[in-house]
């Protein structure tokens, strides 16, 4: 796969971040995907207009949406207008890469992980409704510390939904309707 992305372009979106405090894995994140070959290009869409963003999306061959506070970022995309070009993008083909939060705002609806992430870093977001590129919802850092205990209990408050949960070590891959869990090395 890493042979497929070399001279490719990615655009680097490091948004739910910005009100954490601990933030390495947003530049180790980078610099795994230049490992790969990628050029990386950052979309920080809190600065950006909705024309830059539809620009800065239109012309990467790919999507990397980095961890956080999952309810920051959507109310920050869906503020910039970023969650309907990103969701256009992804049903054009474009591939989308997700990490932690990155990974759960393409379910329907992101309520489930209010137990993994504080809502009040969100005061402008009104709906909880995501990007539905999927019908399931990603439960990233299961078995992994310190959210351990956190995916426990969103598992058993939410054993009606269609709850995918994955370790630190494991990613989700979907294409089309094929959803598989893979283990990956660091």
């Amino acid at each position: 796969m890493g042979a497929d992305l070399k001279g490719k372009s990615v655009a680097f979106i490091p948004t739910a971040s910005l009100n954490e405090a601990y933030k390495d894995y947003v530049e180790e994140g980078r610099q795994a995907l230049q490992a790969l070959g990628l050029k990386v290009e950052e979309l920080e869409v809190t600065t950006k207009t909705k024309t830059e963003i539809a620009e800065i999306l239109n012309r990467t061959d790919l999507i990397c949406v980095m961890g956080g506070n999952t309810f920051f970022l959507l109310q920050e995309l869906k503020r910039s207008g970023a969650d309907i070009l990103i969701r256009q993008q992804i049903e054009k083909g474009k591939p989308y890469i997700g990490e932690s939060a990155g990974s759960i705002i393409v379910a329907p609806n992101i309520e489930y992980i209010r137990l993994m992430d504080d809502t009040t870093a969100a005061p402008q977001l009104k709906t909880y409704d995501a990007l539905g590129i999927v019908d399931f919802y990603p439960l990233p850092h299961y078995q992994s510390e310190p959210f351990e205990a956190a995916a426990d209990e969103i598992i058993k408050q939410y054993s009606h939904l269609d709850l995918h949960p994955f370790t630190n070590a494991q990613v989700l891959i979907i294409d089309g309707n094929s959803v598989k869990l893979e283990h990956v090395e660091k």
